[in-house]
């Protein structure tokens, strides 16, 4: 173990998932434990704000503990202490903020505060090094955005979603088609089982426009089915799956490349939940085949869900950078993402 080496707890709480993790120079994963609650929340087809925080603070200690022991490290030989700032669920932020605060006052450990998209971003840099420019495309339950990054830390919002985040269409969807929670990735399964056989509207905006809609495909999604049932009409879910995954892929996938094309990037990465979609993975894959110049990165399946590892990735471009957090730190469950520069 080199004391120039650069070993960063990360810890994650924004959500639904108590995670941490031990990331060498910002690079290497030595361990990423993600205690899901997803058993939990299930029954209420969603996120339940109370019971999320109440889980993290139960699960907190015991996989920072955890974490520390399958990096076979000690509190002593940490350099840093990064944790999710925000954006999330304020009462869940508080947990993995304040346990991380406790953490680094009684180690003496500097304390970092991430950004949560930050830190889908750079899970892709646990896989591959990042070359710039790049665009972002990170798409989960809450976001959907294209990102802009002309070097580390810089980040430049091109495109948001204007209501619905992707994810969050596709979970309401799946709620319409009576598919458990989460949805997401039983639209991806059906989607593939079915034929995007029904015409459904894609949100393009004004011209040029990076932003994205999804409130009109979630209603006429529901509309269809509607329509459907006073006609006394069936419609195939696998169908319908298709066809709105379709929509939805069409639209992020053909923003995201006129970006990379106008902003002249060297990489687009994918990052976010919904990254583990199959259909996106792929529709993405088959656009940039024949881009030469533009390479694709996106990260495995366990770093798209929200894990501590993202979290010490993007703290240790902090730490590099002299950028530190305090004991005041608060949690910001708005935090709009700026750059670190």
């Amino acid at each position: 173990m080199s004391s120039k080496d650069r070993y960063i707890l990360g810890i994650e709480t924004s959500c639904d998932e108590t995670a941490a993790a031990v990331i060498k120079n910002g690079r290497t994963i030595l361990s990423n434990i993600v205690a899901s609650q997803i058993d939990s929340h299930k029954r209420f087809g969603g996120v339940v704000p109370e019971i999320a925080s109440r889980h993290h603070v139960e699960q907190i200690t015991v996989v920072v503990e955890e974490a520390l022991q399958k990096a076979n490290m000690t509190f002593q030989d940490l350099t840093a202490i990064a944790v999710t700032e925000g954006p999330g669920l304020v009462g869940a932020l508080l947990i993995g903020i304040n346990a991380a605060k406790a953490l680094a006052f009684a180690h003496n450990l500097p304390i970092i505060g991430v950004h949560h998209i930050a830190g889908h971003i750079y899970a892709n840099q646990l896989v591959h090094e990042l070359s710039f420019p790049l665009i972002a495309l990170v798409v989960s339950g809450g976001h959907t955005e294209l990102v802009y990054m002309k070097e580390h830390g810089s980040f430049e919002v091109i495109g948001e979603t204007l209501d619905d985040a992707a994810g969050e269409a596709y979970d309401k969807v799946a709620r319409t088609l009576n598919l458990p929670y989460p949805g997401g990735p039983h639209i991806d399964r059906l989607a593939h089982e079915g034929m995007a056989s029904i015409d459904l509207p894609r949100a393009w905006l004004e011209e040029r426009s990076y932003n994205f809609s999804f409130s009109g495909l979630k209603s006429a999604v529901i509309n269809t089915l509607h329509n459907a049932s006073q006609r006394g009409e069936t419609i195939d879910p696998k169908n319908l799956a298709a066809s709105f995954q379709a929509s939805v892929v069409d639209v992020l996938v053909t923003k995201t490349l006129r970006a990379a094309e106008e902003y002249k990037v060297k990489q687009v990465l994918l990052a976010g939940g919904v990254a583990a979609n199959k259909g996106l993975r792929s529709a993405l894959e088959n656009a940039l085949i024949d881009k030469q110049g533009i390479e694709l990165m996106i990260p495995p399946l366990s770093l798209c869900t929200d894990n501590a590892a993202m979290i010490a990735a993007a703290g240790d471009v902090l730490y590099q950078k002299g950028i530190f957090g305090d004991l005041k730190m608060n949690a910001h469950p708005g935090l709009p993402l700026t750059s670190y520069l």
